[in-house]
């Protein structure tokens, strides 16, 4: 694949995946990127598995040993990640694009409140709570790392999965809070309709004329799977 610009941005969807290969695999690609890397954004599920952010609690996972929890990089508290939910990482030069991470989460938030909006389905943001809501409950999270200027980890937005374990937790830190998904909101929406419509929406926040979809099965030499 030959790619003139580097405003273009390369999609990489990816089925379903270990979380802790996608996180390694994102850090190598963040810690060897180079200036004129092209930007990424991997499409992909997770089996079960709850991430405890860099500032996370112990006290927020209520039920141990049910779901394997993993440490992560990324901001934040504890969250639940499974089959049914959309992940979007998102590895952007920031420097080269001109925006400040706080930018970088507003557009990632309006890219979900767009999205949902494309599905009829109302939602917004919360300042004092990062993420996106539908009637007071939490459909789409964030999470980010910066590192040399340049984004890692990203979006998740609920939408035909079992919502069980998010009671096992508290949610973001947040005891209480009830989530939600688009199946609840309108029936029969898979991930392959929400893909495109979250990657359209995603590069018009950041006026990206060119993308680059690469599926699941062509090589990347940064995702292997591990036995």
């Amino acid at each position: 694949m030959i790619v003139e610009s580097s405003d273009a941005l390369i999609v990489r969807s990816m089925g379903l995946r270990s979380w802790k290969t996608v996180a390694e695999s994102m850090y190598k690609f963040t810690n060897d990127r180079k200036p004129e890397t092209l930007d990424e954004v991997w499409l992909v599920e997770h089996p079960p598995v709850f991430t405890q952010g860099q500032s996370g609690k112990v006290e927020h996972i209520l039920v141990p040993d049910q779901i394997p929890v993993m440490q992560s990089d990324r901001g934040g508290q504890v969250t639940y990640h499974g089959p049914g939910q959309q992940l979007m990482y998102v590895m952007i030069n920031l420097k080269r694009r001109a925006i400040t991470p706080r930018q970088l989460v507003n557009l990632m938030e309006k890219t979900i409140i767009d999205t949902l909006s494309y599905f009829s389905v109302i939602s917004y943001s919360r300042v004092e709570a990062p993420g996106v809501y539908v009637d007071n409950k939490k459909i789409g999270s964030l999470g980010l790392r910066i590192r040399n200027r340049c984004s890692y980890h990203g979006l998740s937005l609920n939408v035909n999965m079992d919502l069980t374990p998010f009671l096992y937790i508290n949610p973001c830190g947040h005891p209480g809070l009830e989530m939600t998904q688009l199946q609840q909101q309108k029936h029969d929406i898979t991930l392959t309709e929400v893909q495109p419509v979250l990657i359209y929406n995603f590069t018009r926040q950041l006026s990206i004329s060119e993308t680059y979809w690469i599926e699941k099965n062509e090589t990347c030499s940064y995702i292997e799977e591990k036995s």
